[in-house]
């Protein structure tokens, strides 16, 4: 991010209404203009955080984080630049009634529209364009998806300042600050369920969010780096289950595990293989990739891949 220019998130909402997208559109009170939920980020925040919280705050529908759909960037009437990162995210029944959404001095009014309608009503060519986006993957048959981010652990104690198993080796206390700051950034995509190689500073990453969400920590030692290093992983195993759940899933393993996991969700999903893979497994200690695929047909191939920098 750069100093000057001023950072915002939201989503293009959509849902089924007998068999038909609808999406939704935000009518604000103080620019009696309609456009897109976003906001700008907190201090402290990450794009990803933004986006659920001020799509929560616009309209009241909780949401997880689909594919990206784009990023737009204009300028405001102080000159400054705003780039704003955009997401698909599903509005499931449940989150709709669950809205408490009442008019107020921020938001008039939401309204769920055909896309066709949305195109026609936005305010803004920058919102068209995101719209547009969305409506690509749409025509590509890829709606409903589901990630499977791949973590690397936060950053532990060096070998050199750990005298017991490798395994065994804790995290430093820049490693705990990393494991507490990612919760927010991973339930943006809704996780269901955590897979963790059974390693101390693996198990302690995905800790504090096994606390946030409720779910158990399902240590395998088929993606831990004692096993690799004895040639006795097995990314394909755990991939292959993880893409038959359909579900959102963390996987936290080693750096040197992760172009094999990467390799095999490519290969489990009919992918082409490419320089991309690398770039998303080559992570920083507490970083994560988010590898999108789609809910109705994951063997149609990988629909989007983001990677997630350690907040601190």
């Amino acid at each position: 991010m750069t100093e000057t220019a001023v950072y915002a998130a939201g989503g293009v909402i959509w849902r089924l209404v007998e068999s038909k997208i609808k999406v939704l559109l935000i009518h604000r009170t103080a620019y009696r203009d309609i456009t897109l939920p976003k906001g700008k980020v907190d201090p402290g925040e990450t794009l990803a955080e933004t986006a659920v919280r001020e799509i929560f705050e616009e309209t009241g529908i909780r949401v997880s984080l689909g594919v990206p759909v784009g990023v737009s960037r204009y300028h405001m009437p102080n000159k400054r630049q705003k780039i704003v990162h955009y997401w698909s995210a599903h509005a499931t029944d449940a989150a709709i009634r669950s809205s408490a959404f009442v008019p107020n001095r921020e938001i008039a009014a939401i309204e769920w529209v055909s896309p066709k309608k949305a195109l026609k009503r936005l305010s803004y060519p920058v919102d068209v364009e995101i719209l547009e986006n969305f409506l690509r993957f749409v025509e590509d048959g890829v709606l409903e998806t589901f990630p499977l981010i791949v973590l690397r652990h936060a950053k532990a104690l060096t070998r050199e300042e750990w005298k017991g198993k490798d395994a065994a080796r804790p995290l430093s206390p820049r490693g705990r600050k990393q494991a507490g700051a990612a919760v927010g950034q991973l339930l943006a995509f809704g996780p269901h369920t955590i897979v963790s190689s059974p390693a101390v500073r693996c198990v302690k990453t995905v800790v504090p969010l096994s606390a946030a969400t409720g779910r158990r920590i399902e240590r395998t030692t088929l993606i831990s780096q004692d096993a690799w290093e004895e040639g006795g992983s097995d990314a394909r195993r755990i991939v292959g289950e993880r893409v038959r759940a359909r579900r959102p899933a963390v996987l936290c393993s080693h750096g040197p595990v992760l172009p094999d996991i990467l390799s095999e969700i490519a290969l489990a999903t009919g992918t082409l293989r490419g320089s991309y893979l690398g770039s998303a497994s080559a992570l920083d200690t507490g970083a994560f990739s988010v590898v999108h695929l789609s809910a109705t047909n994951p063997g149609s191939g990988i629909v989007a891949i983001e990677t997630h920098e350690p907040k601190v």
